[in-house]
């Protein structure tokens, strides 16, 4: 007799063979629904799922603020109405999107853990996507979104730092999205470069006590911290042309 909860991860994984994760995105909702604790693998993999539609609608976003721009330093009227017309469709795709993640979050996924990694991942994964709300919403609905994120990812910095070491790569992740937030978001720069250098910091001493793998995975993090506080310092604000780094 097949297993439901087996069989959705092997469609999952064809589907990100196969690079259709609309699809994949379906099957893990369907896990996510049965309420239980994700393995890594299972984690990884509703991650990845959500964040290559995303990622691919966010890029997507950015290219036409851009065209958006440049068609109103033209003045071109028509032009400027489908751009933004088609901008708008996108950014009800990723409203969309996002909302069924954080749904899946709060309902399913963060009351259902029971590891400090698993929650801390997961209310990581709410930070983000609150996060890329705030990148399009105005008024109160952008501070509802950025409240949430902020939340959040305090929320997992407090378990993080308690239960894991400096170095781990998911603790050192967080802490490179939420110096993301500080910057892009509240657009607190100070801030955010002393949140990403504490995080620094605090695991370059300790680096060399990880297995080789994690090594590797903190070092990419830790280089992804350098840049940004590099980027920081020299930087009077976010902006479309730099884009600072996330995990």
């Amino acid at each position: 007799m097949s297993d439901p909860r087996e069989d959705a991860v092997y469609f999952a994984k064809l589907h990100e063979q196969s690079d259709r994760y609309d699809d994949m995105t379906t099957r893990m909702k369907e896990i996510a629904q049965m309420n239980v604790e994700l393995t890594i693998e299972e984690r990884n993999l509703i991650s990845a799922a959500y964040k290559n539609v995303i990622g691919t609608l966010r890029a997507s976003w950015r290219i036409l603020t851009s065209i958006e721009q440049k068609e109103e330093m033209k003045g071109n009227a028509r032009h400027l109405e489908i751009v933004r017309e088609y901008k708008e469709n996108v950014e009800n795709k990723i409203e969309t999107l996002c909302n069924e993640i954080i749904g899946l979050l709060n309902d399913n996924l963060i009351p259902s853990q029971h590891s400090t990694d698993a929650k801390i991942f997961f209310l990581k994964m709410k930070g983000d996507y609150c996060r890329y709300l705030t990148e399009f919403f105005y008024g109160e609905k952008r501070r509802g979104a950025a409240e949430n994120s902020l939340a959040a990812y305090q929320e997992a910095t407090d378990i993080a730092q308690s239960d894991l070491p400096p170095a781990n790569p998911l603790r050192l992740g967080l802490a490179l999205n939420f110096s993301v937030f500080y910057f892009e978001i509240l657009e607190a720069a100070e801030r955010a470069q002393m949140v990403a250098k504490h995080a620094f910091d605090a695991a370059a001493p300790v680096i060399d006590t990880l297995s080789e793998e994690s090594m590797k995975d903190a070092m990419l993090i830790m280089q992804l911290l350098r840049d940004n506080i590099a980027l920081w310092s020299s930087s009077a604000g976010p902006s479309q042309e730099e884009k600072t780094t996330e995990s």
